[in-house]
Parts: C-alpha cells; structure tokens; sequence
C-alpha cells in the first residue's frame, strides 16, 4: 500500500490505478468497472453498451484503458463509438480503436496483446449471423488465438459445410453461430472431435424467429456440444478464449 501511495504522490501512478490495484474495482459515476476480474477469472470485464448512454460507456471504457490498458465494448452503436473516440482522443490520445461490428476494442500505447499457440474457428451459417460472430471474434483475438473463420456454410447447401470439413477438423475449439432452427452446430459437432460451443442467433421469422427455436433446437442436440444463450457472442468468445488458453497452456 506504501508503494501504491508514494507512486500516487510521485506522479507515477493515477489515483484511479491505485483504487483499482488496491480494492480491484473502480467506482465512477457510470458504474464500477471491475478491473481485476482478468486475473481472477481469465476474461476481462466487458462494458455491454446497450442500454447505457454514450457518455456512461466512453466512461468506463477510458476507466478500462487506464486500469487494465485495454476496453473491450459490446453492443455499440454508432453514437456511443462516437462518444469512445472523442473521450479517449482527449483522456488517452495515444490510444488505438479498432472496431469489428458491434464490438470496440481500445489499446493504449502500452498494452502487448498475449498470444496463444491454439485456434478458434468461427463458423457463420449465414450472413445474418455475422455480427454475433464478430463479437466473439475479437474477444478471442483480444485474448491471442490465432482465427479461422468460416462464413455462410448453412444447412440449406450442405455440401458447403462438407467442403470445410478438413479446416473445422484443424481448429482447437469451435465457435459455431446459427440462427433459424439451429442446425448447423450440431452437424458440425457431429463431424468433429473438437470441442464445439453453439450459439443460437435471433434470425428468421414467425415461431422462433426471436432465437428460441435455434436454442431449443441446439439444447436438444444428439451430438455433444455446449450452447450460450440466443446472440451470446461475448460469452461465446470468452469460452473458446479461455479453453485455447488451456490448450496453450498443456502445450509448454
């Protein structure tokens, strides 16, 4: 605790630092970011930006980036990308944007992105899932897999899954996104012996076309596979993260 206050006097340490290296949170007037969760559990917390006004999330996420040297934003919308890009031009100018749909991820100059020796392999049925698929995508680019992604190989041309089949064989885990009644995963998780994650997206029309069919349909696999809640990209991506850090880790 010393140290933490000397670092503060001496300039070296903001005080929003040392509150976070010390109660491993921070509280602002848009929340409390918890900046010691990648330590306790292997995935950063995320500001889910839906629901929140530009000016909370370009909050917590210059919180983020001065605490954990990255934020990673889910949801976004042009508005509150605005607000990112403003706030961190003036908080943390040297700061670098990246943005992969609805997903922002933000580095300061200082961060050094890990890298990991195992692959995740994202698969789209259709265009219509891509998005969601990007949010696990760059949760699992944040944490340093190595990405293979497969789009539009749904069901409906099943020659088009078929002829992936030696590139979904190669990965470490996979990512498979499908809206509708939530088929591909399962067939995929039939032609592989690779841990498969299903998410079940909120496409179509009429009965399930708010993802409750493509769920149902995937909670009721006869293949073995495990299935995240309707457009859950985020906790999608954060369960391939951490079973390719395993992967990484069995390999030293």
């Amino acid at each position: 605790m010393r140290d933490l206050l000397e670092a503060v006097a001496a300039g070296e340490l903001s005080p929003t630092e040392a509150e976070a290296k010390l109660a491993g949170y921070v509280t602002g007037d848009a929340g409390r970011f918890d900046a010691a969760r990648e330590q306790r559990r292997g995935i950063p917390e995320a500001v889910f930006a839906a629901g929140k006004t530009p000016a909370q999330v370009a909050a917590l996420a210059g919180t983020a980036v001065e605490t954990t040297g990255r934020a990673l934003v889910t949801r976004a919308d042009d508005d509150h990308v605005a607000a990112l890009q403003s706030h961190l031009g003036e908080e943390h100018p040297d700061a670098t944007l990246e943005r992969r749909g609805s997903s922002v991820l933000a580095h300061g100059p200082d961060y050094e992105r890990p890298t990991l020796e195992a692959t995740v392999g994202i698969v789209t049925a259709g265009t219509v899932d891509g998005p969601i698929a990007d949010e696990a995508q760059i949760v699992c680019e944040d944490a340093g897999a190595t990405i293979d992604r497969i789009d539009d190989v749904g069901v409906a041309a099943l020659d088009r899954v078929l002829d992936q089949a030696d590139r979904l064989r190669e990965a470490d885990v996979l990512i498979v996104a499908a809206g509708r009644e939530g088929a591909l995963p399962t067939v995929i998780a039939g032609l592989v012996d690779t841990p498969v994650i299903g998410v079940p997206v909120a496409s179509g029309y009429g009965h399930g076309g708010d993802g409750e069919a493509a769920l149902s349909g995937l909670l009721q696999s006869c293949t073995v596979l495990s299935v995240v809640n309707i457009d859950a990209g985020f906790v999608a991506g954060a369960q391939a993260a951490l079973i390719a850090r395993a992967i990484d880790r069995s390999g030293e």
